[in-house]
């Protein structure tokens, strides 16, 4: 299946490649395909959607959620980033879970090498 099916399609858990290419370049340029699922994902509803909140620009971030009704963003202050393309990853790995169904397991992850 391709990245490139149908929104309501769910995700591959086999496409790991794509999960590898965005830790290693989670900033500019990315292949077609990374960009499609990108945008999927990026695209989610917005209710209870998972973003990052600045604490200290350039320094920390925290995890958020944001509501509809009524509008808010809920913090979530047990998660926070002491970089950005840690928190993009953290980020990610959720997005990646809602739209495929489960978690997201890369080898090196799973053998204790990884980021949380």
């Amino acid at each position: 299946m391709s990245v490139l099916d149908c929104h309501a399609t769910p995700l591959d858990p086999s496409r790991t490649d794509l999960a590898r290419e965005f830790r290693a370049r989670p900033f500019g340029v990315h292949s077609p395909e990374l960009q499609v699922l990108l945008n999927r994902m990026r695209s989610l509803p917005v209710d209870g959607k998972h973003v990052l909140i600045t604490v200290r620009p350039g320094d920390e971030w925290m995890l958020g959620r944001i509501y509809r009704d009524p509008p808010r963003v809920e913090k979530l202050p047990e998660h926070r980033f002491r970089s950005m393309a840690e928190a993009e990853w953290f980020v990610f790995k959720l997005r990646w879970r809602a739209l495929c169904g489960e978690e997201l397991r890369l080898e090196e992850e799973e053998a204790g090498h990884g980021e949380g």
